[in-house]
Formats: C-alpha cells, sequence, structure tokens
C-alpha cells in the first residue's frame, strides 16, 4: 500500500521564454508535478547576470505567495518538488541546488539517485570541496559547476561520464537551460514548446497540458540539452543502454493523464484492472478501488468482470498537507485520517478491493479492517504490481529489503496478515500485456532483483576507491578496471 511507504520521485521542469513570466509558469509547472513530491519545493530564475532562488519545505502552493515569485525575474527558470531519496527531509536538501565554480553559477533541480554519489562525493572532499547538504544533487552541481569543456554540452557530457544511476536533471546558467536524462531513461523527462517560442522540460506531459504547451518529444536516455537564445542544442553524452524505465511510473507515480511512450497511462492502468479479472476472477458483489491510483484498474476489472463497480472508500486529499502534526490520539486513528468508508454501500457485500501495491504490509491490513468494520461481508484483494522482494536503488525509498513484506512471506501468509479472504498479485506477464510493451523495455528488479546495472559494483568501488590500493587516488570519472585492480 503506497499511502505509507512510497517516498520517491520528485518533480522538475524548466523554461526558457524571454518576454514571459517565468517564474509564474515554473508555479503552475511544479504545482502540476506536486504529486511527484510534497516534501519541499523551489524555483530558481535567470536574467543574463545573475541566478535568483526560492525554496523552503513544504508543497508548492504553501512555498509561494504572489510576492515570492515578484522576486524571481528573467527569462529563464526551474523548479522542483521533492520528496527525499539521498538526503534526509531537511531545509539544506530543498532543491534546486545552486553552486559557484570556474564555469559561472549554476542551479539543478534532480530527479532519481545516483549509486555512485558517495564515491564521487570523497574525492571532491579530497580535492578541497565543502558540502552544505547531504544529497546527491549538491555533487552533481560541484561537478557541473567545474567541469571541463569548451561548452555546457561538453561540460554535461563529461558530468554524465561520471555519474551512474538514475537521473533526470534540468539546471540554468545565467543565459542557458539544461537537461540531462541518464542512459537507461529509468525516470520520465520531456520537451515541450510554448507559444511558438518558448521550449519546457518537464517530467511529465501532465505540466505542459496545463500551461497550454506543446509536446515535442521526450529527453532520449543519455541525452544532454541546452537551450539558449540560439535555440535548442542536444548531443547523445553518453551511450544509450537498454530502456529501463521505471515500470512503477505506469502502475503508480505518473499521473493518469501523462503520455509516456506516446501512450496515455489512464488505460494502462484499466488494463491492470482487466488482467486481474482474467487471472483471479473471483464471485462478489462490488468492485471497489483505493483511491487515487487504483481507481482505474478497479473499473478496468468492473468491466472485465461484469462486476458492478462502485466508489468504497472516500480519500481526504488533504491529509499530509499541513505542518500541524497528529497527537498521539490522532496518530492512533492511522488511516482513519485518510480514507473513511461508505458503509451504506458495501455493508453486506462481498467485495473486490483492488490496489496498487502491497509494500510494508503496514497498511493494508487497516483498511481491510476498516471495511469488515463497516459491514463487507467478504473482502478479496487484487494488487496491481507483482509482489516486491527486492529494494530500489534508483530513487524511489520504499523500505530495505527485510522490510519489503513479499520478500519474506508467501502470498498465503500475507494474505492472512492482512486479513483478506483472497490475495491475488498480478502476475509480470499479466502487467506487460496491460502496458504492451516488452519486459526488457523496463526496470522490474523490485520484483525479479535484476537491476539494469551492476548496483553491487558501485557499492564496491566506493569501499574501493576510499581505501585505495598503495594509496593511488583514481580521479573521478576516470576509465579505470577495478576489478583488474583488486585481483
Amino acid at each position: 500500500m503506497h499511502s505509507s511507504s512510497w517516498q520517491e520521485k520528485c518533480g522538475v521542469f524548466g523554461v526558457y521564454a524571454p518576454g514571459e513570466e517565468v517564474a509564474r509558469i515554473t508555479f503552475y509547472g511544479i504545482y502540476a508535478l506536486q504529486h511527484r513530491g510534497q516534501e519541499s519545493a523551489g524555483i530558481a530564475t535567470a536574467d543574463g547576470t545573475r541566478i535568483y532562488m526560492h525554496a523552503e519545505m513544504g508543497l508548492v502552493s504553501q512555498v509561494f505567495a504572489e510576492h515570492d515569485l515578484g522576486h524571481l525575474p528573467g527569462q529563464i527558470a526551474i523548479g522542483h518538488t521533492r520528496y527525499s531519496t539521498t538526503g534526509s527531509s531537511r531545509t539544506e536538501n530543498c532543491q534546486p541546488v545552486y553552486k559557484e565554480g570556474p564555469n559561472g553559477p549554476i542551479a539543478i533541480g534532480h530527479n532519481g539517485n545516483l549509486i555512485n554519489a558517495e564515491v564521487l562525493r570523497a574525492a571532491l572532499e579530497d580535492e578541497g570541496t565543502e558540502f552544505t547538504s547531504t544529497t546527491d544533487t549538491e555533487v552533481i552541481a560541484e561537478m557541473l559547476a567545474s567541469a571541463s569543456g569548451e561548452n555546457w554540452l561538453e561540460r554535461c557530457a563529461n558530468v554524465m561520464k561520471a555519474i551512474n544511476g538514475a537521473y533526470c536533471l534540468v539546471a540554468l546558467t545565467t543565459d542557458s537551460l539544461i537537461a540531462m536524462r541518464d542512459p537507461f531513461g529509468i525516470r520520465p523527462l520531456c520537451i515541450g514548446r510554448m507559444n511558438g517560442s518558448g521550449w519546457i522540460i518537464a517530467s511529465e506531459t501532465c505540466a505542459l497540458d496545463h500551461l497550454g504547451a506543446e509536446f515535442v518529444r521526450e529527453v532520449d536516455p543519455g541525452e544532454a540539452i541546452v537551450i539558449d537564445e540560439d535555440g535548442l542544442h542536444s548531443i547523445q553524452a553518453v551511450d544509450r543502454q537498454r530502456d529501463a524505465l521505471c515500470v512503477f511510473e505506469y502502475i503508480y507515480f505518473a499521473r493518469p493523464d501523462t503520455i509516456i511512450r506516446d501512450k496515455l497511462l489512464h488505460p494502462a492502468r484499466m488494463n491492470m484492472g482487466r488482467e486481474l479479472a482474467r487471472e483471479a476472477g473471483v464471485d462478489a458483489d462490488l468492485v471497489i478501488g483505493v483511491p487515487d491510483s487504483a481507481t482505474a484498474a478497479a473499473i478496468g476489472y468492473s468491466h472485465e468482470s461484469g462486476i458492478q463497480y462502485a466508489e468504497g472508500l472516500v480519500k481526504n486529499r488533504y491529509v499530509g498537507r499541513t505542518f500541524i502534526q497528529p497527537d498521539q490520539r490522532m496518530r492512533d486513528q492511522g488511516v482513519y485520517l485518510k480514507f473513511n468508508p461508505l458503509r451504506q454501500v458495501i455493508e453486506g457485500q462481498r467485495l473486490i478491493v483492488v490496489d496498487d501495491s502491497i509494500v510494508r504490509g503496514t497498511t493494508t491490513p487497516k483498511v481491510l479492517e476498516m471495511l469488515r468494520k463497516a459491514g463487507a461481508k467478504e473482502v478479496h484483494m487484487r494488487v496491481c504490481a507483482p509482489p516486491i522482494k527486492h529494494p530500489c536503488h534508483f530513487g524511489i525509498d520504499m523500505a530495505t529489503q527485510w522490510e519489503l513484506i513479499a520478500s519474506r512471506q508467501s502470498v498465503e501468509d500475507i494474505r492472512k496478515h492482512i486479513g483478506a479472504d483472497s490475495l491475488h498479485y498480478l502476475s509480470l506477464d499479466g502487467l506487460m500485456r496491460a502496458v504492451e510493451q516488452p519486459e526488457d523495455s523496463f526496470c522490474t528488479a523490485c520484483f525479479t532483483g535484476d537491476y539494469p546495472m551492476p548496483v553491487q559494483l558501485q557499492m564496491d568501488k566506493l569501499v574501493f576507491e576510499r581505501k585505495g590500493r598503495g594509496g593511488k587516488k583514481v580521479p573521478v570519472g576516470a576509465t579505470y578496471d577495478w576489478e583488474a585492480d583488486r585481483r
């Protein structure tokens, strides 16, 4: 159940639009991406001479007032809305991150997680760099601010050759907007056109829709883009690897009105419900979804099974959108703060309950208990994702492996734990049928343990580089045969 477990993502947004109120455009851009991070928000702008910043903890609407936008002039802007991945929940970890270096001032917003951030950070510290935050974004900012190269495309390429992991980056200098995407394309990033002259970079196409911008294309994996007064410039900065888009963008993360790989996500989520009905049909009276991410799948299940769909749970969409902390009594209420069952709808009914995922298995039992207290006669749980057995190293702070309930319990044990009459997870094959794309075009490591890049090797590099061999020091980003030196 994602509601208490998923801490992912981040939303990034950038705009190059001389003559427009870029801070206001960016405010609405990250407002559309609020679902990708509700911990902190920030905007940086540039006017050709200097960079202006405003970033704080809180939702976009809490961080920015009219007077804040008035202090962010310029023709270029980037914005960021964050959940913590690398780096804890602290004000100094808010983004965009600002740095100054030989290449001038730069501000960066990052969605993803570098798996070699500690290696790079240690090397930079050895060279005298002092860090003010614990984020991998600051590591990238330091590298870009001092990267070698005749222009920003060359500098981006040099940095991208050194960093490993999942990343979608937007950055600005005093006169340029920059975007970079990792060579596996693990996180989404797209390009839009506004009013025929302005350019937009965004995590999801839904941000373009709200601004009346036209979708142009996705940023290619391994691509670096620079937008300046001469237009858009692009290079394949690092070789494209196999496509490994995080499949949870389809299941949960991205908004259902977003287009990824030329397909709207909402029909794919309905297909997940259809596949669940085909794989694990059961006699019941009503199909309900755990709002909001599983609603489309529940409707799909209903259409395929012929069992009536109903709204059985109402979600309070404002839970978690306040700085006022609950007291112990309110904490004990737990899931009741977020969901309220419709007793007159579900009392005496046999329910099929569709949800997007079960992670730790802490929230789902409370939801099912709530439904039974409201009079549900039977509760059959159907889950849009296969069992999550492995942790993510690419920007999703879901849990450690031990905390993942499916990594240590059988499906039957989980059924008993959550209190369901039956439980079925969508198969990986069924998920791929639903999204209508091949498995090898996604990262499905949280289900299979098959990571698109050698995660453990990166961790080994950290230990090896810090200890060194005979005092040997290797430049950050240098080509180096670690295994040969180990031998």
